[in-house]
């Protein structure tokens, strides 16, 4: 593929590498742990480990190199420690880390006692038991997620956060959302077969903190009547129209809301139509892209239904609702989404200062 320049001249930040990539459900199903990086390919993976190395060895890491490196596929033995960097939940001083880490954790431990002190009777109790039922719903095939202690961990962070943002409050959709950070910082005690409670403990916390630093970037798509999304939904007709307006004609003389298929892409950010280590490879590039979790995320959503125009030109309505509802993704592998992020950054690039594109200062 040929990079694109924008109208500053900045270039496509990577070109798409060959992966065999993972195509099961959830990447812990079978073995505890994946067995491939979602990061740079196989060929590239060792100078791209070596140049993740001396950024994290810095002593003051120099975030926009972190963010250039990340954009291209984090290598899983540096991953959890990039992603806390670009949530901005470890200081980029290494000096403070290890003091900041354990204060957070112990604030976090603070919380959880003094919320659940008078047991599960003194909770919310609708809120806990929306909770209590999302939870094992979620990434049902996945042994990781379905582990009790982890099951419960989960809904200690979901109720905590919950209570401390009531103007958003919980809503289906953020137990999707905090999956991958367990997934990512859980990860390097998987290939020993199981993690101890402290292990636990210490990545509970820590999704918590991550959690909140994300919630905090998108909160208007989780106040009341989720207003951040219906903005992104218009933004992502207005943008599929400009690009391929046939399809947008199609979809309009089929009777086809995009409502009624991307308010899940935006309450779930893709995560129930790709796997989860699909998911993590997305999210290094969401994590070093400017707004990647608002913003670029509207250009992913319109790559991938753009991705399926020439299927959905010959479907109708009720076909096409069928399709979008269970898009043909469980064989994809890191490779189909790097292509899907580098089509999500050429649209970004062509469109994003585009006069006669959308932009906030119009609405």
């Amino acid at each position: 593929m040929q990079s694109v320049e924008n109208g500053h001249g900045s270039q496509l930040p990577w070109q798409p590498s060959s992966s065999n990539g993972d195509k099961t459900k959830d990447s812990t199903a079978s073995t505890g742990a994946h067995t491939q990086d979602n990061g740079a390919s196989a060929t590239d993976s060792h100078p791209l480990e070596r140049k993740f190395q001396a950024v994290l060895s810095s002593a003051n890491i120099d975030l926009e190199q972190l963010r250039k490196l990340s954009w291209k596929g984090i290598p899983c033995k540096y991953r959890c420690t990039a992603w806390q960097l670009l949530m901005g939940y470890l200081p980029l001083n290494a000096s403070r880390r290890d003091l900041t880490i354990q204060r957070k954790r112990r604030e976090y431990d603070d919380w959880v006692g003094q919320t659940f002190s008078r047991g599960e009777g003194a909770l919310d109790r609708v809120l806990w038991h929306q909770i209590r039922i999302d939870v094992p719903r979620t990434i049902p095939g996945s042994p990781m997620f379905q582990n009790k202690r982890i099951q419960k961990s989960l809904e200690r962070v979901l109720y905590c956060w919950a209570v401390r943002h009531p103007a958003s409050g919980y809503v289906q959709g953020i137990n999707d959302l905090l999956t991958p950070f367990y997934y990512v910082f859980l990860r390097p005690y998987l290939p020993a077969g199981s993690s101890d409670d402290s292990q636990i403990s210490g990545s509970e916390a820590d999704s918590f903190w991550c959690l909140t630093k994300l919630l905090d970037g998108i909160q208007d798509n989780y106040t009341h009547a989720q207003p951040g999304i219906q903005r992104q939904i218009v933004k992502l007709k207005e943008l599929v129209a400009r690009i391929n307006g046939p399809l947008a004609c199609h979809l309009e003389a089929e009777g086809v809301e995009f409502i009624q298929f991307a308010f899940r892409w935006m309450n779930c950010l893709l995560m129930r139509e790709v796997h989860l280590a699909n998911t993590v490879r997305m999210w290094d590039t969401y994590l070093a892209e400017p707004d990647g979790f608002s913003s670029f995320h509207i250009y992913v959503c319109a790559a991938f239904l753009l991705k399926w125009s020439k299927d959905i030109q010959h479907l109708d309505f009720q076909k096409i609702m069928l399709f979008l509802q269970h898009p043909p993704t469980d064989a994809w592998d890191t490779k189909d989404i790097e292509l899907l992020l580098s089509e999500a950054y050429m649209y970004k690039c062509l469109y994003h200062d585009s006069p006669n594109h959308y932009s906030s200062a119009k609405r």
